[in-house]
């Protein structure tokens, strides 16, 4: 999150240029309460008026449905149980004519009376003195804050929690590997220690400068990134003095009702997904309200004419839009392909079952979708449902979104065989099409890019190691062939390491005639703490206990404590082919989520956190499979 302000930051994506919205001057701050009453009911009733009009415009029903040809797009109705096509939903133009017409009556007949009693209202106010109407708006606006209040304290439905099975230990029998997994926790409490001390509250840390950070993922406001990030690592670790300053910096500090423009993807994975697994881990409460706290605060990016929501939204508004930089204002593969896991718990856990229904209907309309050469492209207009540019990567902008279909799958205890075949089917066109190897014998993940393979892999694109190798188990008949895949990435990803000064891999690396697994361009030199190739050492570790893999995740730990580690923290290097290179002083929060947990968890036992038992986010924050044997998830309406 440092460098050019177009600098792909955490987890899977680019983060985006800060174009906040204009502020205006309160001219009008001026005006008399009085006539401000007055304007405001004046425009109330027009406002009344001009709605009741549209009701008795004559009959025309091809302008009454917008349609995208998706037979899912449908428009809610108050009244879904009477001649719905689907349940709970209404289409404009159904069958049963007889019953739409004396439904419009109806509709009408209830907008006079509202408008006639909105009228005989106005003329009781405008009766009443200053004083009194004064009074009045005093009496509502407390009567509207006691109320979000009473919302915000309103207790969750009590749902069983999934059996949890390896939340602690680990402990390597091996003296060397405990001595290794020992290095590695230290290095989390300086990182910690040091926002703690210099940091506290912020989204990030300076360490060189000593003091807060953020990005505009972030918005405005202080809301202690950091913190939720970190928290899970944390309590894996056994820092628990550590983990109760974070839980009560969150209950006394953390507050979702800001005037501030988030990045829906971002929050998502590291706010909702870090409270969640923090609340499955200790079983703490606030946890939890706080993550549907949140998750209500981004229900409104998904008011787009398709249901894709916008890439970002404002907490207090809910205005949302997408980036600016985005190809013709579309929304990012990437980003909203990479809700599915928390919004499922959400509904799991709260018994509300918006949240399934706006990811799965994202999985219905993309379904529906023709794809190029069966790649997905990484840009889709939220408004018109059709796909953007043609650019298909496995890196920055596409990557999370894959390996989404197939945690979906695992989290659901191997029974959404939708997303799996969804995952196959993906996995096999970039295997045909971007999967390539170079002269020298490296297999490299390329980018598709206007009809020709561009021969370039990013570090984000190293996570798809340890996916293919997550995903051999239970792949069309290719298990060994998958895990073979993931371990050719892996040591072509470890070789984008090796071939630098530092022994840290740069950001992107080019596969081009003699020039192979190496930085070309001084923009994708840097290395700012990711922990992608480390995720996919950690995978292939457990699923094949081949040393090389600790081996090498060792070599990365090494070059992190000499090159990263400064006076105040950890921080980015610009440049990995200099011996001394300058710092970008950001010690990014995915840091203390990502990286420092893949590390220990490679010098930890298979017993922590075993993957039959747990899902890892894009932003490793584990989130428990919902076996249905032993939990509620088969008589839970919401996730049904």
């Amino acid at each position: 999150m440092t460098t050019p302000a177009l600098l792909p930051l955490s987890g899977r994506r680019i983060p985006p240029l800060n174009l906040g919205p204009p502020s205006f001057p309160h001219h009008r701050a001026t005006l008399r309460l009085s006539e401000k009453f007055i304007l405001l009911l004046i425009l109330s009733a027009f406002i009344t008026l001009c709605f009741g009009a549209f009701f008795f415009l004559p009959d025309s029903s091809k302008h009454k449905r917008f349609d995208l040809g998706l037979e899912d797009v449908l428009i809610p109705h108050v009244d879904a149980s009477k001649g719905a096509k689907h349940p709970g939903v209404f289409l404009i133009h159904g069958p049963d004519e007889h019953r739409h017409r004396e439904e419009e009556e109806r509709l009408r007949n209830k907008i006079r009376a509202d408008h006639e009693k909105a009228l005989e209202e106005a003329k009781e106010k405008l009766k009443k003195s200053r004083e009194e109407i004064r009074a009045e708006i005093q009496t509502e606006k407390n009567k509207v804050a006691q109320d979000m209040k009473t919302k915000e304290k309103k207790p969750l439905p009590p749902v069983s929690i999934p059996k949890l099975i390896g939340i602690s230990g680990g402990d390597p029998e091996d003296t060397d590997i405990r001595k290794k997994r020992e290095k590695i926790k230290e290095m989390m409490k300086y990182a910690w220690d040091n926002y703690r001390l210099y940091g506290w509250g912020h989204n990030e840390l300076r360490p060189i400068a000593k003091k807060g950070h953020s990005t505009n993922i972030f918005g405005s406001s202080q809301m202690g990134a950091t913190i939720v990030d970190a928290l899970d690592t944390l309590y894996i670790m056994g820092l628990h003095d550590e983990f109760r300053d974070g839980q009560k910096w969150i209950e006394d500090n953390l507050d979702f009702s800001v005037n501030s423009e988030v990045s829906v993807f971002e929050v998502n994975i590291r706010f909702i997904g870090g409270l969640l697994a923090a609340y499955y881990l200790s079983e703490e409460e606030i946890f939890k309200i706080k993550a549907v706290q949140l998750a209500e605060k981004l229900l409104p990016a998904f008011n787009t004419p398709t249901g894709i929501p916008w890439a970002m939204v404002n907490l207090k508004s809910g205005v949302g839009r997408n980036w600016g930089w985005a190809s013709a204002g579309s929304s990012i593969l990437a980003e909203f392909g990479t809700l599915h896991m928390e919004f499922v718990h959400l509904s799991y856990l709260t018994g509300d079952p918006v949240y399934y229904k706006k990811v799965m209907h994202i999985r219905k309309l993309l379904q529906k979708m023709d794809r190029p050469n069966g790649l997905y492209p990484n840009y889709l207009n939220p408004r018109t449902g059709r796909w953007g540019q043609y650019h298909t990567s496995v890196g920055g902008l596409g990557d999370s979104f894959y390996e989404y279909l197939l945690k979906a799958w695992l989290m659901s205890d191997k029974t959404d065989h939708e997303a799996r075949r969804m995952y196959d089917d993906a996995i096999e066109a970039i295997e045909k099409h971007l999967i390539k190897k170079s002269r020298g014998g490296l297999t490299f993940i390329g980018e598709w890019k206007n009809g020709h393979l561009e021969k370039k892999m990013g570090h984000l694109a190293c996570f798809a190691g340890g996916m293919f190798a997550l995903g051999a188990d239970g792949s069309r008949d290719k298990a060994g062939h998958y895990l073979e895949l993931g371990a050719e990435i892996a040591r072509t990803c470890h070789e984008s390491y090796d071939r630098t000064a530092l022994k840290l891999g740069p950001e992107s690396f080019k596969f081009d005639g003699a020039v192979e697994a190496v930085a070309v361009r001084q923009a994708e030199k840097y290395y700012i703490l990711r922990p992608e190739v480390i995720e996919t050492y950690w995978y292939l570790w457990r699923f094949t206990h081949d040393p090389r893999y600790r081996q090498w995740g060792w070599e990365a730990t090494l070059a992190i404590e000499k090159y990263c580690r400064v006076s105040g923290g950890f921080s980015g290097v610009k440049d990995v082919y200099s011996s001394t290179p300058a710092h970008d002083d950001v010690q990014q929060s995915f840091f203390l989520a990502e990286t420092l947990k893949y590390l220990y968890l490679l010098f930890s036992g298979d017993d922590l956190l075993p993957l039959d038992h747990w899902v890892f986010n894009t932003e490793a924050h584990p989130l428990p499979v919902l076996h249905l044997a032993n939990t509620t998830l088969s008589g839970n309406p919401a996730v049904r």
